[in-house]
């Protein structure tokens, strides 16, 4: 493979305008009364799908998830250091994790059947593959978002490869039934995979150099002063804490 051959693979080539990326990062952090129903009923499927056992199901149902637009837009935000749009993009996407824990809790309570099937068991056991998963299936889904013809059927693909939404419902069956400890596993992987998505994100918008990355780090250079206070004063406090209850 020589240089030529190599230039054709610089990702900035058929990268659409910055202008145009916002847009499309915006309309997926933007929730309405279609969406919220989307939701709802990808939820349901979902649930169905763990009751049942079924594999196809859970898949079927993450192909029209709405989640993935939320996770972007928030670290699009964080990339570009803008807090209005952190903000409205976390929002949007705790409104819909409360939708969607709700949504399953309410099917649960409904459903007759309360086995704990080997789909709910394996969306309580994060492992490592879930982190390269989750990063990933993140830079896949960003690079897909930032071409001049969009691939539309990356994100969908990535939503699936993540599973975002089983670990959602996996958490209203054990509120449901009582079981906790499951509860607190499919909440580690929901937030595995939140936050690999995130950080990928992150990273691969720095690298198609999508961000404001001088405001990002003049920002930070200006908080330098007050963070090292802080982080000496948490640290201060925490050992005279520990020095009076070792004297106790």
């Amino acid at each position: 493979m020589n240089f030529k051959s190599l230039n054709k693979l610089n990702l900035n080539d058929d990268q659409a305008t910055n202008e145009e990326i916002r847009e499309r990062i915006a309309s997926g952090t933007h929730i309405n009364m279609m969406d919220m129903f989307i939701l709802i009923f990808a939820i349901v499927i979902v649930c169905i799908g763990l009751n049942m056992n079924s594999t196809s199901i859970v898949i079927g149902a993450m192909l029209i998830s709405p989640l993935m637009g939320s996770i972007i837009g928030i670290a699009y935000g964080i990339s570009n250091y803008d807090i209005e749009w952190i903000k409205k993009s976390c929002v949007t996407f705790l409104f819909q994790i409360g939708i969607s824990i709700l949504t399953s809790l309410i099917y649960f309570l409904l459903s007759p059947i309360t086995v704990l099937s080997s789909e709910l068991i394996a969306r309580t056991e994060p492992n490592i593959f879930d982190v390269m998963i989750a990063i990933l299936g993140g830079g896949a889904a960003i690079i897909a978002n930032t071409r001049k013809d969009r691939i539309s059927n990356v994100i969908p693909g990535a939503a699936i490869a993540t599973a975002l939404m089983p670990p959602l419902c996996t958490i209203g069956y054990c509120l449901v039934n009582h079981k906790w400890l499951l509860a607190g596993g499919a909440l580690y992987l929901f937030s595995i995979n939140y936050f690999f998505i995130c950080l990928s994100t992150i990273i691969s918008l720095h690298l198609m150099k999508v961000t404001k990355s001088n405001a990002f780090f003049t920002s930070f250079k200006k908080k330098d002063d007050f963070i090292s206070h802080l982080c000496y004063h948490c640290c201060a406090k925490w050992l005279s804490c520990s020095k009076n209850s070792q004297q106790k």
